[in-house]
């Protein structure tokens, strides 16, 4: 059982001064259930461009509020055709930013097989496709061996060619 823990809290000022920030959303987590008015599940088990094994759903055994914290929870199990299941939630269509500071308390799992990501994509992606919306990766852990306490840290764009930038810090 692997699970992914975090809190969310955005702070946006077009100033780079940090006294300036003016708090436009946060996410507590303090409900009993995930707020549909913030978060949508992606479902389905289509590989997301990843390859990726699981089956994601909005099932509450993937996905929950415990103590505060949204909890997402990888589960072995066979559910439509595949192996595992997870949860893959998103704020399109109901939270937007062009400038700021976006912070999050995130606890990761480790193990082979695994990708917790939060991550950031262009608004404009049903119109433009990827990477021409623009893709800030914030933080991905692509689990096993070594790479386990490796977090990664890119911004993805297109001018006429895919081009990406972006480092890695290994977390202790």
């Amino acid at each position: 059982m692997k699970k992914t823990l975090f809190a969310l809290i955005i702070l946006l000022s077009a100033s780079t001064n940090a006294q300036n920030y003016q708090l436009v959303w946060f996410e507590e987590f303090s409900n009993s259930t995930i707020e549909s008015a913030n978060w949508t599940h992606e479902t389905g088990g289509n590989g997301w461009g990843n390859n990726e094994l699981q089956y994601y759903t909005n099932r509450d055994v993937n996905s929950y509020i415990l103590g505060g914290n949204l909890v997402i929870e990888a589960k072995k199990e066979s559910y439509s055709g595949k192996n595992y299941t997870s949860a893959r939630m998103i704020t399109k269509g109901k939270r937007n930013f062009t400038y700021g500071k976006i912070e999050a308390r995130i606890r990761l799992p480790y193990g082979q097989g695994i990708w917790p990501a939060f991550w950031m994509l262009g608004e404009n992606i049903s119109t433009v496709g990827w990477p021409s919306c623009g893709e800030i990766d914030i933080m991905e852990l692509i689990g096993g061996g070594a790479n386990d306490k490796k977090v990664y840290g890119t911004a993805h764009w297109q001018t006429n060619i895919h081009a990406s930038h972006g480092g890695n810090y290994t977390i202790s």
